[in-house]
């Protein structure tokens, strides 16, 4: 009798479905099939998920995903890819390819993007002899954020060599910046092809000075102010001093307005000797004065209105390199006697005078003023 009763059990006990991954008895119809295995309610809900693709049911941890997409290994394997750079999955038709490597679109068109991101900043590259260099920021606007016209202005300049790099910059509208790599001052004058660069741009639509958003800024390396740290420091101090104590011709010089050079350029504050005015302006942590210094290797002049005008690029970079020669060559005392006309007594560059005569900066010479782009 104790027999029969044992195998009825367990005639019952293999008609019963056991949960593959918790050990549950499973009542009625109520289970799932992954694989050979089967599972309860419970356990599908928290170890499966259906496949994006086929909807296959498969187990959590032999899934292909991201967090967009969850697939099983035979549908990825057969129909998509995952991006090289941002790790996405991404569909076969969705894919570009670039030297065998697979990439989303976004990706894809970052790669091959002409137009820097606004943090981008590569390494160096030094023209010309001496040591002090010029780097230049030209903001041009209006001719639009494209790739494609990004593209031809580093053809038309970066041969055999780079010589510049184009990045985003989001106070534009509708442009980019161009900015070259350290040269010069003889480089940039009689090398660089600044003129064929701005006929370009022009020709393309593109503005610098006729928008209200352009900055053409200059950054000199600190190495050509002083042999030491110390005589480097006391050369920038004469510089903010110069600055400051001819704000009304640089303001005059730099095409902007009063409100412009406040939001984007501020001064320092006028102080008695160069070492007050430096001492200021390291109290401040804001770039957005005349003469930033919170970069190590260089201190950038922020004061000037952009341009596409060929002659005022130049006479700028000329104007910078003369008051970092007065600062490196003046005492203090000197510096403080040294008037406007004094300075400009020793112009000799034929774009620094055109310049000047036109901004009424020079003499009172009456002189046409060609306009500016």
């Amino acid at each position: 009798m104790e027999d029969n009763e044992k195998q009825q059990q367990q005639e019952v006990q293999e008609d019963q479905l056991i949960c593959t991954c918790c050990g549950a008895v499973i009542e009625d119809d109520d289970y799932y099939y992954v694989g050979d295995d089967v599972l309860c309610p419970t356990c599908v809900d928290d170890e499966c998920g259906h496949c994006d693709h086929c909807g296959e049911l498969i187990y959590l941890h032999d899934a292909v995903s991201d967090d967009d997409v969850f697939l099983c290994q035979d549908c990825y394997d057969d129909h998509y890819n995952r991006c090289e750079d941002c790790g996405r999955i991404i569909h076969s038709e969705d894919t570009y390819y670039s030297d065998d490597y697979a990439y989303c679109l976004n990706c894809y068109e970052h790669k091959h993007s002409f137009i820097q991101d606004y943090h981008f900043k590569p390494s160096a590259i030094f023209y010309g002899k001496g040591k002090r260099f010029f780097g230049v920021e030209l903001e041009v606007d209006h001719g639009g954020h494209d790739n494609d016209n990004a593209e031809e202005l580093l053809d038309l300049v970066n041969h055999p060599s780079e010589k510049i790099y184009i990045k985003a910059d989001g106070s534009l509208d509708d442009g980019f910046e161009i900015v070259t790599h350290p040269m010069s001052l003889a480089y940039h004058l009689n090398e660089f092809p600044w003129d064929r660069l701005t006929e370009t741009a022009i020709h393309m639509g593109y503005r610098s000075h006729q928008t209200s958003t352009c900055g053409l800024h200059i950054h000199v390396s600190r190495n050509g102010l002083g042999e030491s740290f110390e005589e480097q420091e006391e050369v920038i101090s004469r510089i903010l001093f110069f600055v400051e104590a001819h704000w009304n011709e640089l303001l005059k010089f730099s095409r902007r307005s009063e409100y412009s050079m406040n939001r984007w350029a501020a001064r320092h504050g006028y102080e008695h000797t160069p070492k007050e005015i430096l001492d200021k302006a390291k109290s401040s942590s804001s770039r957005y004065v005349a003469v930033n210094l919170c970069n190590y290797h260089t201190i950038e002049f922020r004061l000037f209105r952009g341009t596409l005008k060929l002659n005022t690029i130049l006479a700028t970079l000329q104007l910078v390199n003369h008051i970092c020669d007065t600062a490196l060559y003046l005492t203090d005392q000197e510096l403080q006697s040294l008037s406007w006309s004094e300075f400009v007594a020793n112009v000799e560059e034929p774009e620094l005078v055109q310049y000047l005569k036109e901004r009424r900066l020079y003499v009172n010479d009456e002189i046409t003023n060609e306009e500016e782009t």
